[in-house]
Parts: C-alpha cells; structure tokens; sequence
C-alpha cells in the first residue's frame, strides 16, 4: 500500500483524492497527509461538496486536524514552507505536489531535504527533473525506481500526445498547430480585479473569452523530440467551469482520408490507449464529459481532411478529472516499479 500525502488541495488535489475514492484505487493508494494553507473546516466542507463533481462518496467529518473519510484518518497540515513538513514521521512513501507553485528541480528538491522519498508534481517542471511522464505513452521506458521527482505533464499534454502518436504511426507528422480552448480556472477573477503575471487575466472570468500563454509546444517538444519546433500552441479560457478541447491541425507526410484518420484513432482507443483515448460519433457539447477520466475523447463526426495531408480534429478532455486519474496511474505504475525493484 503506497502512503501519500497530498501538497495542495484546490482542484487537481480534492479531484486526486476523490478519484481514490471513486475509481478503485484504495487498494493500492491510502492518503495519510494533506497540506492546504486553510483550515480544516473549509477543508472538510470543499471535499463533502463540489460544484462540478458532486457531494463525495462517502462520509467525511473532522476530528481534531483530522479528516476523517470513512474510516480513513488523513492528518491536515497548514504549511507554507516544504521544510516544515514532516513527512517521515507519517511513513510517507509519495507526495503529491498539487499546488502548482513548484516547478524548477531546486524548488522542488526541498520537499526532498525535508525528507519526503518521492515528489511526482501535478504540472509541468523544468527539463532536470527525473522524468516527465505521459501515462500510456511513455511510462513504460522512461519511469524507473530510482527516480525521485516525476513530473505528470499537463491536462494539455496528456490530451494531445496519444492523438499526435497515433497520427505519426498513422501518416507521419509534418507540422501542425493546436488551440486549447480551456474552462475557466482559479487564477482568474469573477469580477476584474488584479493578476500579478497576465493584464488579460485580471479580466472577469465569466464575461469573455481571454486568451492565454500556454507551454503545450513545448510539453510536445519534450515528450516527442521529433517534433520540436514543427507544433505551434494557443490558448484561451472561456467561461465554463470544467471541461476543455483542443483544436488540432496537422498536415501529414503522407495522404490519408478522414475515414482512415477516424480508424486509426478507434484503433488506439481499443489497443494501445484504451482507456486513455475515446472516440465517440454522437452529437456531444462539452458537459458530456464532466467526470470524464480517460485522458482525450475524439469527436470522430469533426474529423475533417483537406487536400488529402491537412487533418483537423476536435479533442475532448476533463481537465480536471481526466488529468487527476493519470496522476494516480504514474504513482501506481511507480509504485510497482518499486517493487519489482526490491524483489531483484
């Protein structure tokens, strides 16, 4: 049983925790810790209810700074500072660092020196940390025991990178662009108020569509070298509160039809990434899939092929639960690597 604790509890960790519950992993993960700058009521009460997930599964109450979830107790910790943790004397095996505040290898390397074993990070980190791993496309090569900071990629990533993978077996990827169309997030105003990094996200959250930075070009670059530099990326946030797409455009090597685009795609959605990649034919609108886990579901009645090289796709995905799922699947894949280590 891997012991985790979880640093930070906004989305990603409340969506980490819920999908413990809900998804069948309890028998592999047990959250011991969590450590969220506020207190435990609020904490309790962001867990029993959620907006866009629905009232939690199971019983949740307080015991002193304990969350109790059925018959589960989860110490609480209110620590701004990584050196303040004591994660050792939890047994701690995993934190899950869901803040989103750490991303260069020596911020992240103080978790460590305060003595937590493992840090596997719910965004994207600089190129020198252990590994960055999509989960069906690259965990399998590119995971080891001996590692100690494993980044999950982003929402992003793990959308495009089982699509682009698939299109390059299919007809080779020439160069391409996409356009994350994505819900709005907790860093943005309701109301205009100010925002330390971006003027545009100082505006209302829910009264326009803003556009956005986005690294995903390079998230790609990282995960398939082959096409560094041959993807462009542009984002925007648009005024819903959970479920995102990306709207791809690749131009192949070679011809295709958008029949055997959809094929191909149905193909890896039964194979390599089942489970991961969806493929549907039905009229959908993006509240389909809330709560979705897989990682991307192809909208197949979109897919369209110009002049036999130019392929576009509309690309689904929970940003929220889809990305919390894969986060489980890399510690649970890690875990087992641990394992497997020990008893050579």
């Amino acid at each position: 049983m891997l012991r985790i604790a979880i640093n930070g509890y906004g989305r990603i960790g409340r969506s980490v925790l819920r999908a413990i519950y809900e998804n069948g992993y309890q028998d592999r993960l047990h959250v011991v810790a969590i450590n969220e700058l506020s207190d435990i009521e609020t904490i309790s009460y962001l867990t029993r209810y959620d907006t866009t997930h629905g009232r939690f599964p199971k019983p949740v109450s307080i015991e002193g700074q304990n969350l109790i979830i059925g018959d589960d107790k989860i110490q609480c910790f209110n620590s701004e500072s990584p050196e303040e943790l004591d994660w050792p004397s939890l047994n701690v095996d995993l934190v899950l660092e869901c803040s989103g505040m750490f991303a260069e290898r020596e911020q992240i390397q103080r978790f460590l020196n305060a003595g937590a074993p493992r840090i596997l990070l719910s965004q994207p980190a600089s190129a020198d940390v252990d590994a960055t791993i999509v989960f069906g496309f690259n965990h399998e090569r590119s995971m080891a025991a001996d590692q100690t900071i494993v980044s999950a990629a982003s929402c992003t990533t793990n959308c495009v990178i089982p699509v682009l993978d698939t299109l390059q077996e299919l007809a080779g990827v020439e160069h391409g662009a996409t356009q994350t169309i994505h819900s709005a997030m907790n860093d943005q105003p309701i109301i205009d108020a100010y925002h330390t990094k971006d003027l545009r996200l100082t505006r209302s959250a829910m009264s326009s569509i803003i556009p956005v930075n986005t690294g995903l070009d390079r998230g790609i670059a990282r995960l398939m070298p082959e096409l560094s530099g041959k993807i462009s990326s542009n984002a925007v946030r648009v005024p819903t509160i959970n479920v995102s797409l990306i709207d791809m455009v690749i131009r192949t090597n070679h011809p295709v039809t958008a029949e055997q685009v959809n094929q191909a795609l149905q193909g890896a959605a039964a194979s390599k990434y089942a489970g991961l990649l969806g493929y549907t034919q039905e009229a959908h609108a993006s509240v389909d899939f809330n709560h979705d886990p897989r990682s991307v579901i192809i909208d197949g009645t979109q897919t369209q092929v110009v002049d036999g090289r130019l392929v576009k796709l509309l690309c689904w995905f929970d940003n929220e639960w889809g990305y919390a799922n894969r986060m489980l699947d890399v510690a649970c894949y890690w875990q087992q690597q641990l394992e497997n280590s020990a008893e050579h």
